[in-house]
């Protein structure tokens, strides 16, 4: 049987003004499990960014529980959330969000600080990240110096750093053009196929699509959860 990664259940959430409460998901159940492919989707308001950030321990549901890797994280305090964010979770954001003073390699390097590991073996495992994403002739250029699609590609890598348990790409192709969107999502297709964990968080379609699974909001619930093409044809093999 497969195994759940991660495992919402009746997750809920609110925000206040005053004594108003404005609720954003309103009952979530979602199951999501190891080596997946999923995508988020889901128009202005349906509540997928708030879904995002709960599933990435950057906030925290107002009621119901999150189970990721078999840790109830849904009541942890800040301290250990922090700690879940940096072993189990890498990010890649639509905005790549690199230091712009550090090279591509120390970039990819940076969530191992706070793990201990001394700078040599930091920048040995960053160069490797690097080679899987096809950057190892620019590990020591600096962001300014990099593409668009290249700096994603650093970003990539340093979500991969800590082999997380999840990988979690919000609108990773927000910024690139078509031709450089295609490159970098053919680069998370590899990496699932290495055996990782994928949610991705996108508005279009055809991007949606590289996924095996999309699960769409409405209105701050699950509206549909489907497979793709390519899911089918992979659940048919495994037939």
């Amino acid at each position: 049987m497969a195994q759940s990664i991660l495992q919402l259940r009746s997750i809920h959430k609110s925000y206040y003004l005053g004594r108003q409460e404005l609720p954003v998901l309103k009952g979530i159940d979602l199951d999501i499990f190891k080596n997946e492919y999923v995508s988020l989707m889901g128009p202005s308001g349906s509540g997928k960014s708030t879904l995002m950030n709960i599933l990435g321990c950057l906030d925290s549901p107002t009621k119901g529980s999150y189970i990721l890797n078999g840790k109830d994280v849904s009541r942890m305090p800040d301290d250990e959330l922090a700690t879940v964010r940096n072993v189990e979770i890498g990010f890649v954001f639509q905005q790549f969000n690199l230091l712009p003073r550090l090279t591509a390699a120390e970039n990819v390097a940076l969530p191992l600080i706070y793990s201990g590991v001394t700078k040599k073996e930091r920048i040995e495992r960053a160069e490797e990240v690097l080679e899987r994403v096809k950057l190892e002739d620019r590990m020591h250029h600096k962001p300014n110096e990099l593409s668009g699609g290249q700096c994603q590609r650093v970003a990539i890598a340093r979500a991969l750093i800590n082999n997380p348990s999840i990988i979690l790409a919000d609108e990773p192709t927000g910024n690139l053009d078509s031709k450089t969107s295609y490159e970098i999502m053919d680069i998370l297709t590899k990496i699932h196929d290495e055996g990782n964990t994928i949610v991705l968080v996108t508005h279009e379609e055809d991007i949606s699509q590289y996924s095996h699974r999309v699960v769409r909001l409405k209105d701050g619930i699950i509206e549909s959860d489907n497979l793709t093409e390519k899911g089918k044809k992979i659940t048919a093999t495994a037939l």
